[in-house]
């Protein structure tokens, strides 16, 4: 059984923010495969789907973003969920837009979602898939809170589509054939 967790905030006010791209990779996914992620519990809006075999739970935690570890843990141990088994999906300033990092573990990277989660699970033994949303040119919390601009738009949504179909290829496929596939991925290239 997996547990994949997109990060972002809940609310209108966030929608489309930097900081939601989590959000949408499962909002992606649940269209695509055309499960539902209206059900409220843990702390997050969740739903399930059965995929090559394995069960998936799929989460959107809606404890704001530096909580995100409450909602996860919540959702680990009520499946009975190891930390390798978890895909957590959230935005990174440290990759440029348009640009995908799947990895089968790590640090927080000042990410204060992803601190609260190793803190939750104790662990950073869990996969990550990171969507680059570039550098902030000014303040942090205005730029990760701010809202995509067009250009950027269109590579975000061919981000989040990558990102999405890379983490059904980690369940598939396992977390090394999908970063040899995924983590060459620039939606830049891509859109030439």
């Amino acid at each position: 059984m997996y547990l994949v967790v997109g990060l972002g905030n809940p609310g209108k006010e966030y929608e489309n923010t930097r900081h939601n791209v989590g959000f949408e990779v499962i909002d992606y996914l649940s269209n695509k495969l055309g499960f539902d992620t209206s059900r409220e519990r843990f702390g997050g809006n969740f739903g399930e789907y059965i995929y090559a075999g394995e069960k998936i739970i799929f989460l959107k935690p809606l404890t704001y973003m530096n909580l995100s570890g409450e909602s996860l843990i919540e959702a680990a141990s009520f499946y009975k969920i190891e930390a390798e088994n978890i895909i957590v999906v959230y935005d990174d300033m440290a990759i440029e837009t348009g640009k995908i990092r799947l990895r089968p573990s790590g640090s927080d990277g000042g990410h204060n979602g992803m601190k609260n989660i190793i803190a939750h699970l104790q662990s950073k033994e869990f996969k990550r898939i990171r969507v680059g949303i570039g550098k902030a040119p000014r303040s942090i919390v205005d730029y990760v809170l701010g809202k995509f601009t067009n250009e950027e738009r269109k590579l975000i949504d061919k981000s989040v589509e990558a990102a999405g179909e890379g983490v059904m290829s980690i369940i598939q496929d396992g977390i090394q054939n999908a970063m040899n596939k995924y983590n060459t991925f620039n939606a830049c290239q891509d859109s030439e």
